[in-house]
């Protein structure tokens, strides 16, 4: 019935006309109808919804319960402190209502998520109790894709995988999976994505969800967005991870290494000793011209001179090997631009 009502436009804070956009005070249960609200009409007949959902009666209705939640939820005046106080108040009914209210309506929900202060207290509500968390859980599985992917909503769904267990988590879990690689490539989806990661202590689906992105580490490197997904699992010193990913972007470490973000990756992958040796090769198998290039480039001459580094001390043949193909070039490493740092590491040598 809902459905077939008009879109509200919700997206802003607005004052409907006898709302107070003031947070109630504690104990405040949901707003009555505005029929029973207003001592001027308590003695015009009752309105009831009609059955079809387009009465004008109904609408005026809804979208006054609809914009009160949104008030409610995302209201600056009060501060958190006091927002957990007046939801402490609430018994178990109230809290149900409130959430019922507010997860009637996609675009309602929607809008209330996508407010930094809406995020927050819908975060506050979620495990306080079962009934609560359904509401969330299956307004959450319907939009998914959209929740996951907002600055702000997407803290929602990550506090909601927090608190669900059970079917609930089983079911978010498995829709993270299906959505992964769209997640790691989005702006706000890639974050997400990461803290999930952290968090999730479902071992079978944790270990999927790296497998999605080892397996995809060549693509997933290049991206804009994938590549801070990357970045986080080296950052988890799996050595399954490390060397699967170091596998995945052999032949592509040079190329990397040329931008900011790979070189990042490429940095990350030489401090772990196996996936180590199979970058320094990476790079010993480029020609002697593109290794210069990539040490004198704004983001490789930091590669090549950690690679250097390390090798020296653990390697010495993968040391040796780096240093004579650099040698050559050592003059021009030497000039005031990027390189002068692996000019000092060579000129060490002799």
């Amino acid at each position: 019935m809902l459905d077939a009502l008009p879109k509200l436009r919700l997206t802003t804070a607005k004052e409907p006309r006898g709302v107070s956009t003031t947070m109630p005070p504690p104990g405040y249960t949901l707003p009555p109808t505005q029929e029973t609200n207003d001592v001027t009409k308590q003695n015009q007949p009752q309105i009831h919804p009609c059955p079809c959902g387009l009465c004008a009666a109904h609408r005026q209705e809804l979208e006054y319960r609809l914009q009160w939640i949104f008030d409610f939820m995302t209201n600056t005046k009060q501060d958190s402190n006091q927002f957990k106080e007046t939801i402490s108040k609430l018994n178990r009914g109230e809290l149900q209502r409130i959430a019922s209210l507010m997860t009637s309506d996609s675009d309602c929900f929607m809008a209330i998520a996508r407010n930094e202060q809406g995020s927050k207290r819908m975060q506050k509500l979620l495990g306080k109790t079962d009934d609560v968390d359904g509401l969330f859980y299956a307004v959450i599985v319907r939009l998914f894709p959209t929740v996951m992917t907002d600055k702000n909503a997407s803290h929602v769904a990550v506090r909601a995988m927090r608190v669900f267990d059970g079917v609930k988590k089983d079911y978010m879990c498995q829709l993270i999976l299906h959505h992964a690689l769209g997640l790691a490539s989005d702006q706000h989806g890639c974050v997400a994505f990461n803290e999930i990661l952290t968090d999730l202590d479902h071992p079978y689906y944790r270990n999927e969800l790296l497998e999605v992105v080892v397996h995809n580490a060549l693509s997933l490197s290049n991206d804009a967005y994938g590549n801070f997904v990357i970045q986080h699992v080296l950052k988890l010193n799996d050595l399954y991870c490390t060397n699967t990913i170091a596998i995945r972007l052999r032949g592509h470490c040079a190329d990397l290494s040329l931008r900011k973000h790979g070189s990042y990756i490429v940095e990350r992958l030489l401090e772990a000793e196996e996936s180590m040796v199979l970058v320094v090769e990476d790079l010993l198998e480029c020609e002697k011209d593109k290794l210069m290039r990539l040490a004198r480039s704004d983001c490789g001459n930091f590669v090549v001179a950690k690679a250097l580094t390390i090798t020296k001390v653990s390697r010495v043949d993968l040391f040796m090997g780096l240093v004579h193909k650099l040698m050559p070039f050592v003059g021009l490493l030497r000039k005031p631009y990027r390189g002068s740092n692996i000019a000092a590491i060579l000129d060490s040598v002799w």
